[in-house]
């Protein structure tokens, strides 16, 4: 009887150390979110270039998700503006940011679109918790 006590007290001190060492599930999505930087983009397009914009943003989104530290790439359009889009751009920190500013692909996508971009507002932000549906 004492040798099973004994073995139960056991098995909640261990169950209890690992809940100390070992986050929840969503304490870990939130440990590694918080590492992440956001670059979110609003962009107003010169209504003329809007086709010529979107293959210029398509093709550098798609090179962007390539990089390393480039976690997503999202381009939006506003559905009651066509010419208005929104970039969503989700980096391990600042500097892949920074990174991604030197790459070829980024340097031909301003280059191309500087006149297609009748206004442009970047907003860095550090994420605080991303919650995402487990699919």
């Amino acid at each position: 009887m004492l040798k099973l006590v004994w073995i139960a007290a056991v098995a909640i001190a261990l169950l209890a150390a690992s809940a100390i060492v070992l986050p929840m599930p969503c304490q870990r999505a939130a440990a590694q979110s918080a590492g992440m930087f956001v670059n979110a983009v609003d962009l107003d397009i010169v209504p003329a270039e809007r086709e010529k914009f979107l293959a210029a943003i398509t093709e550098n989104g798609m090179a962007s998700v390539k990089e390393l530290g480039c976690r997503r790439f999202d381009i939006l359009n506003l559905a009651s503006d066509p010419n208005h889009f929104f970039l969503y751009e989700i980096y391990d920190n600042e500097a892949a940011l920074k990174a991604h500013r030197e790459t070829a692909h980024f340097k031909k996508y301003a280059a191309t679109t500087a006149n297609m971009v009748a206004k442009r507002e970047a907003r860095p932000m550090s994420v605080i918790a991303s919650n995402a549906q487990a699919r």
